[in-house]
């Protein structure tokens, strides 16, 4: 569920290109364009890989540093309450993701398989 979050903020960056990176570029960073593509990595292919449970704590704290930077970034106007509120979300978001990291993936996730077929079993 955490992984649908960004699934839909990348699959929205890539329907509107040219709003991100407009929105990117307001806000003073270099390469706008690089940044649009770096975001729709991080959010569409770290997504994917978070549902999945694909070296899911490597992913999980990508997406944390992801959240919080983004968060910084984009959400410091903090007397508006509607930015305070997409800054706590994403502080939030890096709390759960970082629990992911420390407790790993589910039992259901790719990495769970790919461990239980590593792993002998007891005769």
């Amino acid at each position: 569920m955490m992984a649908a979050i960004f699934l839909i903020s990348g699959f929205g960056k890539i329907a509107a290109p040219a709003m991100t990176i407009g929105y990117i570029g307001a806000m003073g960073l270099p390469f706008p364009t690089l940044g649009f593509a770096l975001a729709v990595v991080v959010e569409v292919g770290g997504g994917l890989l978070l549902a999945f449970g694909f070296q899911t704590r490597i992913v999980a704290l990508v997406l944390a540093v992801f959240s919080v930077v983004t968060g910084l970034v984009f959400h410091h106007a903090i007397g508006d309450q509607n930015q305070l509120f997409n800054l706590l979300k994403n502080i939030a978001m890096a709390g759960g993701l970082l629990q992911i990291m420390s407790f790993g993936p589910s039992a259901l996730s790719l990495d769970a398989r790919k461990l239980a077929k590593a792993t002998p079993r007891a005769a």
